[in-house]
């Protein structure tokens, strides 16, 4: 079975699956919250970083790359380090 390929919301790179953290949402109080799911186990759309880059979370976060990716305004408040 192949790695699949997506891309970094933050540097807009490609990279194998395996490689990128992925991004989830739950509901928090009836808005939609983001969340680290390093299982990829979280039900519904996901969004994807480099991990050890934290110039790509904050990439994300200048340019609400994670409102995009979900297509409905999100509290990003869990992702700050």
């Amino acid at each position: 079975m192949s790695n699949p390929i997506r891309t970094c919301i933050g540097c807009r790179q490609p990279a194998p699956q395996d490689e990128l953290l992925r991004i989830a949402l739950i509901d928090a109080d009836g808005l939609p919250k983001a969340v680290f799911d390093p299982h990829h186990r979280l039900p519904g759309r996901g969004a994807w970083l480099h991990p050890e880059r934290p110039d790509c979370v904050q990439a994300a976060l200048a340019a609400k790359s994670l409102t995009r990716a979900f297509r409905r305004p999100v509290d990003c408040s869990a992702l700050h380090s």
